[in-house]
């Protein structure tokens, strides 16, 4: 451009020297000026179209908030449970992040998108004022496993904005969701607590249509983006206390709270270790103990029987490298009739720990345990009670069925179920693990929540049996 105008310059000096010469320096001036504008308007239509061009770039993507690095669950699990001070993090991969950041979508589709190299990272520079520079915007590709600094920003393709979860199977029946919802004992931020009735499996499998895990991604969801997720199981016959975390976040701290009161049993005596988490199980056993309370301490784990197809869980003491240690305080409530009422705190959490402890151990099989206790129920005979007129049965969703099963039937149901449950408020746990939380929070010292379930009908049927 300053070439230019210096050129307009002498040929002005010229123009005194001829009229006609006057005449081509005219010329010459409006060509230079033509193709000066022609040259900007160029180079002007070349930026708009650039910035059009980014802007519609920009469009292709959603952004996710810049990456923070997050507290590490166990270690807040350990400071809950009276150990060491939670640390500031664990390494976070790009997969970790996404899943944090978009909950809804399924871990199959985020595996699609880093498979597909459709997740990037966005390596705009970010002024004083906090204000995108496009000039600079630059996209790279992530993998899965690229470990995320602090104030990076992920973007994954636009389309995943209008993903909405479709159950396999989308249930409409209000009835089922009315029935899930009436189960709920406890609700806040973090947690659900429901009182699980006998008969509805906790997790799904093989050939099971109807679980908790499933039902309560379509009934216990609420106004959380996320479905609820289990962090502990009961068996499919067992009743009671079960706990589901509402978020990613607090059912990690709730598992690895779980996960913490074993470990801690294992390392410590059962005097010195912390009683961070409780749980006592009601369990109406056949026969009495020797002693009126204790603790069972023996070695369980998993054999095969005959058939090489079905197994089972046994007190294995010959080898100790197939079994896990397992442990269980036990009390007596009362007894009636050859039958006793138990209070069961088990201090691991094994596989049908306490169904074994109190078949193999006691002696005192659990009543309508069949598995277990099958050879006590060989000669089982039910308690006769007077007839009294019953009212017609409430039909109940799933083929659930609440009275039937006490021990005046000819094939009682297991009569075990998790009747308390002592853990501790996680809610401020949760928010002391968010990106960027400045509030301090004693997690030592966080307050308790003391939960009970009232027992089944056809336990308590028993009950009032017994009491005669």
């Amino acid at each position: 451009m300053r070439v230019k105008m210096a050129m307009l310059l002498r040929l002005e000096r010229c123009r005194h020297f001829s009229p006609l010469f006057s005449v081509q320096v005219d010329q010459i001036a409006r060509s230079i000026l033509q193709r000066s504008f022609n040259c900007s308007l160029s180079s002007a239509l070349a930026v708009a179209n650039g910035d059009e061009q980014r802007r519609k770039e920009g469009g292709k993507w959603l952004t996710l908030p810049p990456f923070a690095p997050q507290k590490d669950p166990s270690s807040v699990a350990k400071e809950i449970a009276g150990g060491t001070p939670a640390g500031d993090g664990e390494i976070t991969t790009a997969l970790k992040w996404v899943r944090h950041c978009v909950p809804h979508l399924p871990m199959s589709l985020v595996q699609k998108l880093f498979r597909l190299r459709q997740v990037r990272k966005d390596l705009v520079s970010i002024n004083a004022s906090s204000r995108v520079q496009f000039e600079g915007h630059q996209l790279k590709r992530v993998s899965a496993k690229e470990v995320m600094t602090s104030g990076e920003v992920i973007l994954l393709p636009i389309t995943v904005k209008n993903f909405t979860k479709k159950d396999k199977e989308q249930r409409d029946n209000h009835k089922e969701i009315k029935f899930i919802r009436s189960l709920i004992l406890y609700k806040d931020s973090a947690i659900i607590v429901i009182n699980k009735p006998h008969g509805l499996p906790t997790q799904g499998g093989f050939g099971i249509k109807n679980s908790i895990d499933v039902l309560a991604a379509t009934s216990l969801k609420f106004d959380c983006p996320e479905s609820p997720k289990l962090v502990h199981r009961l068996d499919r016959d067992c009743s009671g206390l079960l706990v589901l975390g509402r978020t990613q976040i607090s059912s990690s701290i709730l598992h690895s709270i779980f996960r913490e009161k074993t470990s801690r049993v294992l390392k410590h005596s059962v005097k010195n270790a912390s009683r961070v988490l409780q749980r006592k199980y009601w369990a109406l056993v056949i026969g009495t103990p020797k002693h009126s309370s204790g603790l069972l301490s023996a070695p369980i784990g998993k054999i095969v029987l005959e058939d090489g197809k079905s197994e089972r869980i046994t007190v294995i003491k010959e080898r100790p490298a197939s079994s896990q240690h397992a442990l269980t305080e036990y009390k007596v409530i009362k007894t009636s009739n050859g039958y006793t009422w138990l209070e069961l705190c088990p201090l691991t959490g094994r596989k049908h720990q306490l169904r074994v402890h109190c078949a193999e151990v006691l002696r005192t099989p659990i009543v309508g345990d069949y598995k277990y206790g099958w050879h006590a129920h060989k000669k089982w005979e039910p308690i006769v009670i007077a007839k009294t007129a019953k009212l017609p049965k409430e039909k109940l969703p799933f083929g659930l069925d609440f009275e039937s099963g006490s021990i005046s039937e000819k094939q009682p149901r297991l009569h075990l179920h998790c009747r308390q449950m002592i853990l501790p408020n996680i809610a401020e746990a949760v928010q002391h693990l968010e990106p960027l939380s400045t509030t301090n929070c004693d997690l030592a010292g966080l307050d308790v929540l003391d939960l009970v379930a009232p027992l089944p009908p056809y336990m308590l049927l028993s009950w009032d049996i017994l009491s005669f």
